[in-house]
């Protein structure tokens, strides 16, 4: 439910969406592109410096860790009403299935409707949603249904944060912007499973869900009082629903760059396996919960740190010149779990992979600056919402081959199959210069 936002005016406003310059072509520097662009490399303090990406950021942290709270609180309500580890389990997992229903059916509504707009009207209606699901006698079944509804509008949201914030910082400042936001989702997944732990303990299951409605409510008011109107992108036509999505999909896929980063993307469901496993994995080493929290943080925590290392350390020219390697060596780092390592080892190895992980910072932001603005949102929402289902998919694969293998084989075998779909990808694209995607998308 979370990437997973919003920004008060900055110092000197960019152009708005409609006279934006074009999205800048496959050269490995996004700074090449004609708009304005920082004259020395960007910093965090830059960043920051603008008050409608802090408003953003603070509504994401927000909406982040209050989403956990509510998926500690729904899982605790299912498994009491039904003892079944199976049903629980099964009610997780409806949080990545919505994505196919949003990311195909609405991603486009973050393009046709004003941004800031389309977030704002997401997060009420999550709000009246997520409240209804903490109405005391609800049936298990409308709460799954709700909660379904809820994951669905995650993805015109994100859609449109996502090229809102491009629109916003269309240098340089995306990527380092993109990173504080990742590092902030990785911190506020983890840190919001432990906190709604402690409040599902102490205060109960639905005063839970209440804490996840108001998070929704203060990020839209961030958004209405800190982030500026910009008018929807202009030179879209009106088509069915049918048309736009074909649109979007043909957008995505028919274009080698912005398909082969969007795959670069979506191998993240190979190296986060040993989450999925946590449990198990940790129950093999013969510990207990405690273990599996430890098993669970250490790929976040990682990539919190790798992104920033990343962004901080590595020049915009040569990110995506490392891009390839990192996402070779991010799942194959997961290998060395054939050799049978105990937890420490364990946990360093997964901490590895996620450090290394960092690459999704440059795959991200050189495919929302290399999409077509007008269609920015719906391809960001398309293929985030592929990466989201491929990870429930992956999980489950992943949980029926522990039930016939060690989750040490499995968790190797998905490394080695992520790295080498990896290295098929590095090897069947290279950026190539020439060539500028806005005009070999379109359509």
């Amino acid at each position: 439910m979370a990437d997973t936002a919003a920004q008060a005016l900055p110092a000197s406003e960019p152009p708005p969406p409609g006279s934006e310059p074009a999205s800048p072509g496959p050269a490995p520097s996004p700074a090449s592109a004609p708009s304005p662009a920082p004259a020395k490399a960007a910093t965090f303090r830059d960043v920051f410096a603008d008050g409608e990406f802090r408003a953003i950021w603070l509504a994401e942290f927000a909406s982040i860790a209050g989403d956990q709270f509510a998926r500690v609180a729904l899982t605790v309500i299912v498994f009491e009403r039904t003892g079944s580890p199976l049903l629980t389990a099964l009610t997780y997992a409806t949080t990545y299935l919505p994505w196919l229903v949003g990311g195909l059916f609405l991603s486009d509504v973050a393009d046709r409707f004003p941004r800031r707009n389309v977030m704002i009207t997401a997060d009420l209606s999550r709000m009246l949603l997520v409240g209804a699901m903490a109405i005391p006698g609800m049936p298990l079944w409308a709460m799954v249904l709700l909660l379904f509804v809820v994951a669905s509008l995650n993805a015109p949201f994100q859609g449109a944060r996502s090229a809102l914030r491009a629109a916003i910082m269309p240098d340089d400042r995306y990527a380092l912007g993109l990173a504080a936001s990742q590092v902030t989702r990785e911190l506020g997944v983890v840190g919001g499973f432990v906190a709604g732990g402690v409040i599902v303990s102490v205060l109960g299951a639905r005063p839970a869900l209440l804490i996840d409605a108001g998070t929704f409510l203060v990020s839209a008011l961030l958004l209405t009082l800190a982030v500026r109107h910009r008018p929807a992108t202009a030179g879209r036509r009106r088509q069915s629903r049918l048309a736009e999505m074909t649109a979007g999909l043909r957008l995505v896929f028919a274009n080698q760059r912005l398909r082969a980063l969007m795959l670069l993307g979506w191998l993240c469901a190979f190296y986060t396996v040993p989450e999925a496993l946590a449990v198990p994995y940790a129950a093999k080493l013969h510990h207990g919960s405690a273990a599996a929290g430890l098993i669970f943080a250490a790929g976040p925590l990682g990539s919190a740190v790798g992104m920033l290392i990343f962004t901080r350390l590595v020049r915009p020219a040569r990110r995506l010149r490392w891009m390839g390697p990192m996402a070779v060596a991010a799942s194959l780092t997961l290998a060395i779990c054939l050799a049978r390592p105990n937890l420490i080892l364990l946990l360093a190895i997964v901490t590895a992979s996620g450090l290394l992980a960092a690459y999704q910072i440059a795959a991200n932001a050189a495919f929302v600056l290399a999409a077509p603005d007008d269609r920015r949102g719906q391809a960001y929402a398309i293929a985030n919402g592929g990466m989201n289902l491929g990870q429930g998919l992956l999980y489950v694969l992943a949980g029926a081959a522990a039930s016939a293998a060690t989750p040490a084989t499995v968790v190797a075998g998905s490394g080695l199959l992520g790295a080498a779909l990896a290295m098929w990808l590095v090897f069947r694209w290279r950026p190539e210069p020439s060539v500028a995607p806005e005009r070999s998308v379109s359509g």
